[in-house]
């Protein structure tokens, strides 16, 4: 994929500052194959290179199985901590299914058992069963993931010869589209809430239309305002800088009620005190719980929270603060 030029993020020094540090998002385009942690691991290994040999943390803001390709989002230095506000926007994916046959896994990975005795959905029902599980559905994730169960990934506990059995889960589904049905294959366009298992979103539309289905194509292609158009090959960070590839803090907040700050609002932030501001919602209402974002000179300098105190009046107090070093 082709990176976007003006997504590339330079961080300037300033009254709070006495070096550089590395903050902010990568967006890379993670290939069929390779681990999120292998993608991290390739990406902390190069900005150790890069500044002189200082451990930097990374962290990715949701997994994508190595089955599965596109859209990684992984947080550089403090912006870890800013992971949680990324993986609450919707992420939108590709995927490819084959009707009439099932694995364990749900997908490719498992051994094959074809199902002829199950009649052939037409599109009309394909269609029908789609619009069935749009909006917030009940969905069971499947025994091979990542979920912990008794502090245990599920899948080891399926390797391990072990019953397994995940509990049930609300997820949100804002569109599901048929965008192609060739029999025996369909091709799903998907946009969905953070916790939605893809594999098992096809398998249960493929069961309501009176059949089975195994995944054979997964792609991710957005997490919230992290686009494929603008992602970067990993290959093209392992050989280079990262940061000039650095997103700012700011496009994991975006969605965020925000206000600007000066410099003495910047220091009490700073030292944990509360600011007394309002900040205004799409709507222009004011806000009065929940996060907001506060910029300081253009840029994410802290999440702040909105509260009650005893006189009764509201106020914005620290949550999360990213002065520079």
């Amino acid at each position: 994929m082709v990176h976007n030029a003006s997504y590339s993020y330079h961080y300037p020094l300033n009254q709070f500052s006495h070096s550089m540090t590395p903050f902010g998002f990568l967006c890379c385009d993670k290939p069929v194959g390779m681990t999120s942690r292998d993608a991290v691991n390739i990406v902390a290994g190069c900005l150790r290179k890069s500044n002189d040999g200082k451990k930097v943390k990374v962290g990715h803001a949701g997994t994508l199985d190595p089955l599965a390709e596109g859209v990684l989002v992984l947080a550089v230095g403090r912006a870890v901590r800013l992971v949680p506000y990324v993986q609450q926007q919707s992420k939108f994916y590709r995927a490819t299914f084959l009707l009439g046959q099932s694995t364990v896994s749900g997908d490719t990975e498992g051994e094959v058992t074809v199902r002829d005795d199950l009649p052939m959905p037409n599109r009309n029902q394909l269609d029908a069963a789609a619009a069935s599980l749009r909006g917030t559905i009940t969905q069971i994730p499947p025994a091979h993931s990542a979920i912990k169960i008794d502090g245990k990934r599920a899948y080891d506990l399926v390797r391990a010869g072990k019953e397994v059995v995940v509990p049930s889960r609300q997820v949100i589904i804002n569109h599901l589209d048929i965008t192609r049905f060739a029999p025996p294959e369909f091709d799903l366009d998907i946009g969905c809430g953070s916790g939605t298992y893809i594999r098992t979103l096809g398998i249960d539309l493929a069961n309501a239309a009176g059949s089975v289905a195994v995944m054979t194509y997964l792609r991710r292609y957005a997490v919230g305002v992290f686009h494929e158009r603008d992602s970067i090959p990993i290959d093209e960070i392992r050989n280079t800088d990262p940061c000039q590839f650095l997103r700012p803090g700011l496009d994991a907040v975006g969605y965020l009620p925000s206000f600007q700050i000066d410099d003495d609002q910047a220091r009490r932030l700073i030292n944990g005190l509360d600011l007394n501001l309002d900040a205004l919602d799409d709507a222009g209402n004011v806000v009065t719980s929940g996060d907001a974002a506060a910029i300081w000179k253009g840029e994410l300098f802290a999440v702040v929270h909105r509260r009650k105190i005893e006189s009764q009046s509201y106020q914005w107090w620290p949550k999360r603060v990213f002065p520079r070093d």
